[in-house]
């Protein structure tokens, strides 16, 4: 009995000795250090966080609300709006002459010899005292002989009053005056809706008719 409790308690010796050993072992033995410098991503973190910062800072500034139209990126969308394309009234008068006028006065303000008058270089087209007249004859049309530049013409001038707005007759008016060489200021659409209101409503003007307006 006594020997088998010794050699229990020697037993036990060795047990504890062996788990003491391995302990030693384990304190001893150190983690092995991770490949490359443990720094380095965050390193690279502060770099991305950096880049977007900037980046940010420059969408902000250049961006111009990232609109489509902005392709110069110091361009501001009001400067860009500033510089376009410019439609005059004798652009669009251009468009009016072409639709109602051009069968007769024809594209180069020629008209047609002997039988309908040159609006290029006609004192009628030209001259301050004749400005009321040419409102009222493309207002209401004129009947009867005319003489333009020395030659007499004998035709009708279809009234466009009752098919073209002050606004029309303006620009297409202020077209003629600018085109082919002539050099004429601008008519306006309240100066046709003046003569308009002042004659009302009546039939074509014939030459001796219209020399009456003042």
């Amino acid at each position: 009995m006594s020997t088998d409790h010794h050699s229990h308690l020697e037993q036990s010796g060795a047990s504890d000795d062996s788990i003491q050993q391995t302990h030693d072992r384990l304190q001893a033995q150190k983690p092995e250090k991770a490949d490359g410098n443990p720094r380095y991503p965050l390193l690279l973190l502060g770099i991305m966080c950096t880049a977007v910062f900037f980046g940010s800072v420059y969408l902000a500034h250049y961006s111009s609300n990232f609109d489509p139209l902005i392709f110069n990126e110091h361009q501001k969308p009001a400067l860009q709006a500033a510089t376009g394309p410019v439609i005059t009234p004798a652009m669009l008068g251009k468009r009016v002459y072409t639709a109602n006028c051009v069968t007769c006065h024809q594209a180069n303000g020629l008209g047609v010899p002997g039988a309908f008058p040159p609006l290029a270089g006609s004192e009628w087209v030209l001259e301050p005292q004749h400005e009321k007249h040419m409102i009222a004859i493309v207002l209401y049309g004129l009947n009867g002989p005319i003489t333009v530049k020395g030659n007499v013409y004998n035709s009708a001038m279809t009234p466009l009053g009752g098919v073209l707005r002050d606004e029309q007759i303006a620009n297409a008016l202020t077209y003629v005056r600018s085109e082919w060489g002539n050099d004429a200021p601008a008519i306006t659409a309240e100066q046709v809706a003046a003569v308009r209101a002042e004659l009302g409503a009546r039939g074509p003007f014939t030459v001796e008719q219209l020399t009456t307006l003042k």
